[in-house]
């Protein structure tokens, strides 16, 4: 599959098959993030890969919405960042997390993205925090997202070239 193929194939799953993904998988899943860009080359993001059901389980709940996929994942990957020696670490957390989505997609791993940072359960607790206790991550990392990747319980049909919005492009000027 060339490029153009896989991007417009990648969807976002939500349901996955019980299935283990091969850890040399996850490896590559990870190299495609290691190897991203990042501002001034400092690669300051931290990643951490999570297959325990347990805390899968606790993850999927960090939230109001949007996380409850990652209880029947067969892994997570936490994209974390350090606000304090980078300013781009969003920036950065983003384009590692869009690396292994592809990667995955091009394995045959579905993925989902979880918003986590500025999100808040409805006791205002930051849903950053609730990841930070489940995982002991440092006060000094923040969490931007965490993928959900597992095998597709179903497959969905690749983007529709009519639902490009090229009215949103504007060239020269706005």
């Amino acid at each position: 599959m060339n490029f153009s193929q896989l991007i417009a194939s990648r969807r976002s799953h939500r349901t996955f098959l019980a299935t283990e993904i091969d850890p040399e998988h996850v490896q590559q899943i990870l190299r495609a993030a290691l190897l991203s860009p990042t501002s001034r080359n400092q690669r300051a993001w931290q990643f951490v890969v999570v297959d325990d059901t347990t805390d899968l389980e606790k993850l999927s709940d960090v939230k109001e919405q949007g996380a409850s996929m990652l209880a029947q994942a067969a892994l997570a990957i936490v994209v974390l960042g350090t606000p304090d020696h980078n300013d781009c670490w969003i920036e950065d957390g983003a384009i590692a997390a869009i690396s292994m989505q592809y990667q995955a997609h091009d394995l045959g791993i579905a993925s989902c993205w979880v918003q986590v940072r500025g999100r808040r359960l409805s006791d205002a607790t930051p849903s950053a925090e609730v990841v930070r206790g489940i995982l002991d991550i440092p006060e000094d990392l923040d969490v931007l997202c965490i993928l959900a990747l597992g095998y597709p319980a179903h497959q969905l049909p690749s983007h529709d070239e009519d639902d490009l919005r090229w009215e949103n492009v504007h060239v020269g000027k706005f």
